[in-house]
Formats: structure tokens, sequence, C-alpha cells
């Protein structure tokens, strides 16, 4: 298995992490990173990552993913000294479709520098990690599982993480099956785990899911099996992000905890979310970084916030906690977007800005019917 890092820098070296925020007005926009890059706020050649909504339709057949890379990574290519292919190998680029109701289309670019001291306490850290193509035999089932939690232990080594309980957000972007993927590998004597593409884009999720679970010790290395797949859902994970995309052949890992051997202004927070309605999590998570939704963020509070990643499933026994939901029987809306709206709603209602990125799909990532929450903010007076 290979692995592949944006920085090349020392290790041995005190580090910062800058996220910013930014719009678009369609999933080809990259405008502002670009006036950005021209200004000198951001350096082009420090950038490691990017995070990110599109409004498309979070399924299978979303190119809109595929569109705001192609353009991020033209972009790139114009400042830097590499092809738009160069880039795409060393720069994950995850994006997630799917922003319904109040939910806005944005993008956080996280930049990565070489500093002279750590700060007191610590601060955000953010580590990279490329897997080796996983065989379309292989998505969805453990043996992906285990390819997903090398290279997340990978990751934590790039960010110079050594205890797991330092990280608080996990980002992976896997592989999916495609009706032509999936009749190609029976040619070749290859029975896929599913053959429908949004039933394969579950399993695969999970085996993410489930990665992460292992390389953070949150599940133990025996349970996570073929048959535990999207079956035991008491194995999870409360710190996974994982999407599945048409764009990719690897699995992308970026991970985010705070470190002290770190600097800059920026923490990240966590926190699991019980169920679509808890509210409580997503004040809780804003609390642990000095923000006082009361009930609302107010606009200084609001200007510290650098991203906020929400995971959310669909309560699988039709139920949010007494009363009875129906996304799941709903034929004309799938319930993934039924789930985005609802959390999203919520969430953005707290924070005071639709710039969230809130993605369904959330099978072992967090409790089941629930999910997570994990906020990136400045210090206060940073």
């Amino acid at each position: 298995m290979r692995y592949a890092n944006a920085l090349r820098l020392p290790h041995h070296a005190v580090m910062k992490t800058l996220p910013t925020l930014l719009t678009m007005a369609h999933p080809g926009d990259v405008s502002e990173l670009d006036v950005r890059i021209k200004n000198g706020t951001i350096r082009a050649d420090q950038i490691v990552a990017v995070i990110g909504k599109t409004e498309g339709n979070g399924g299978v057949n979303d190119f809109t993913r595929g569109y705001f890379t192609q353009s991020l990574m033209h972009l790139l290519s114009v400042h830097l000294d590499a092809s738009p292919a160069e880039l795409a190998a060393r720069i994950p680029c995850i994006l997630s479709g799917g922003t319904e109701g109040v939910l806005s289309p944005h993008y956080v670019v996280f930049c990565r520098s070489e500093e002279d001291t750590p700060s007191e306490g610590g601060a955000l850290a953010i580590g990279l990690a490329f897997s080796a193509p996983t065989a379309t035999g292989e998505i969805g089932r453990a043996v992906h599982a285990h390819q997903v939690a090398d290279a997340v232990r990978a990751a934590m080594r790039d960010a110079g993480i050594t205890h797991p309980d330092d990280v608080h957000f996990v980002q992976i972007k896997t592989p999916c099956i495609t009706v032509a993927r999936a009749e190609a590998a029976r040619a070749q004597g290859v029975e896929p785990v599913s053959g429908e593409p949004n039933r394969a884009m579950a399993y695969a999720r999970a085996a993410g899911a489930l990665g992460v679970a292992l390389a953070l010790g949150e599940v133990e290395d025996g349970a996570v099996t073929d048959a535990a797949l999207l079956a035991d859902m008491a194995l999870y994970s409360e710190r996974a992000s994982v999407s599945s995309g048409v764009e990719i052949s690897c699995n992308e890992v970026i991970v985010l905890g705070n470190s002290p051997h770190w600097s800059g202004p920026y923490r990240i927070a966590h926190r699991a979310m019980s169920d679509a309605l808890d509210i409580g999590a997503v004040v809780g998570a804003l609390a642990d970084l000095g923000l006082d939704a009361a009930p609302q963020l107010d606009a200084a509070a609001l200007a510290r916030i650098a991203g906020v990643f929400v995971k959310c499933e669909p309560q699988r026994q039709g139920r949010v906690r007494a009363s009875r939901h129906t996304m799941l029987d709903d034929t004309d809306i799938n319930a993934q977007r039924h789930v985005r709206g609802a959390v999203g709603g919520l969430v953005a209602g707290v924070i005071g800005d639709g710039r969230i990125f809130v993605s369904g799909g959330a099978e072992h990532q967090g409790p089941d019917g629930g999910g997570l929450i994990a906020v990136i903010a400045r210090g206060q007076g940073a």
C-alpha cells in the first residue's frame, strides 16, 4: 500500500493549520480561492486539502463533485508548477453532494505551514494519506475497512498525532461501485458486495467508518467482519465522516485533531449526535470551543468559525425518539436528502449560517439514527 502526503515539510518542525471557509456560485466556481491566492491571503503551495459541499444529489450520478475537483486542480495548476493530475494525486478534495433546505454550497481550504513555536494548549493539526486503489471486489468488505484503517494511521503520523484521543474528525472519501465496475468485476470472476449502486455506496461508507473506528481503537479488530457491515450498528466511530463517489479509485483520508506540537489560533471539537434532534450535541461542541449559542451564535462568535462538519442518518426503525418518521418510506425523495435538509436546518439554526457540511449516509458513523458534529473555530481574541 502506498501513502502520499501533500506537504513534504520536516515532521520535527512546529506546524500551523489555517482553514478558510469559501463560497461557490456553482459547482465549478473557485473564483474566491483565485482572488485569495492572487492577493496573497492564501499561498497556493501551502494548500494541502479541501472539504466541501456541492449542490448535486449526493448519489452515484452526482458529477458536481468531479466538476468542482477538476476546476480546483486546474486553478492550482496555474499557480503551481504541476499538472492537475499531479495535484489531484497529492491534495485530497473531499466533497459531499446535496445542499437541501438552507444548506449553502461552500468549501473549506486547509493550508499547512512551518511555524516557530507551538501554541499554548495546542492547536489544530491536519494529516493526510491516500491508500492504494481499492479493487471493486474489496469495496464495502472487511478488507476495505482494514485498508482504510492503515491509511488513517498513516494520516495520524503525517499530522504528528500519536494518541487517538487527540483526533476529533476523520474525513474519508472511498471509491464506489457503478454498474459498469460491477460488470467488469464479474467478467473477471469477482462478485462485488452489491451490484446495486446505492447499496454498494452504503457498504463503502460502512467500511470506511469501521476503518476509522479500528484505527482509533473504538472497536476491536476481530469485530469488523463482512457480516458486521450494515448489520451490527452497535459498532461505530464517533469521529468518522465518510463519503463515496465515482471520481476516485482509492481512499482519501484527512485527519483533524488538536496537538501540543502545532501552532495557530484554531482548534477543533466534536460530539456524537444521538439522533436527528440532538441540538444539545451541537451546543456542546460549540461550548467546548468557548462559543455560546443562546440560542444562536452572535455575529462575533460566528466570525470565529472556520468549518462545521455533520454526519446524519435516518433511524432504521422509522422513529425519531417517540415519533414515527416517514423518510424511509418516501419513494419520491431519497431518505438521505430528507435527513440532510432536516439536520442541516437544525444545525444552521444554532450556528446562524447555512455554510455547513452536512452529509447523509452515516452508517457506523455515530449512534444508529444519529451521527456527529465537529466544529473548527479560532480562539477568542485570536
